[in-house]
């Protein structure tokens, strides 16, 4: 008897201490956070590309 309940023990230590899921989830957040920034990057980008275009637009109509 009390040789599975340490057997049963083990199992349940073993089970609890697995670390092969935490990598998977760091990835993930590392991936989250990029993404992420990626986007904040990508929408004050396209708000400088806008303004940029409509100076030259602006300037373009001013001296034609």
């Amino acid at each position: 008897m009390t040789n599975s309940l340490h057997k049963l023990f083990v199992i349940c230590h073993d089970l609890l201490n697995r670390e092969e899921g935490q990598d998977l989830v760091e990835y993930a957040l590392v991936v989250a956070l990029i993404a992420f920034g990626a986007t904040a990057g990508m929408s004050n980008l396209a708000t400088g590309i806008n303004h940029a275009f409509n100076t030259i637009s602006s300037k373009l109509a001013t001296s034609l």
